[in-house]
């Protein structure tokens, strides 16, 4: 995953960022009052880098461990700290195996 420069982001591009369809945020967004985005006076989304953290997290729980939704939110209330380390370390290995990839495709090509 790339590294969140904008400040806010659409639905489109945080569905795209943690590969989960649209509908799936906006059933977070109402399981989980903490990751909700901002909304435009036209009822646009706009999620910030803390919402899409917040996001991963959930993410993390939910599709990686296999956690239910209730078991995910005592978990994000109980132990956020702990998550947040596992997801950022999650997504530096997940950068340094693309890295990898990138190098090894570069290789291969040189043969």
């Amino acid at each position: 995953m790339k590294d969140l420069d904008k400040k806010y982001y659409k639905i489109k591009d945080v569905a795209e960022l943690l590969n989960v369809p649209q509908s799936t945020l906006r059933y977070w967004e109402t399981e989980f009052p903490e990751c909700a985005p901002r909304r435009s006076a036209t009822n646009i989304r706009y999620y910030t880098p803390e919402n899409i953290e917040t996001l991963r997290i959930i993410s993390y729980l939910i599709k990686v461990k296999g956690l239910r939704i209730d078991a995910a939110k005592e978990q994000l209330r109980n132990n956020r700290k702990n998550i947040s380390r596992r997801t950022e370390i999650l997504k530096v290995l997940e950068d340094t195996r693309s890295e990898l990839e990138e190098i090894l495709a570069g290789l291969t090509k040189r043969k």
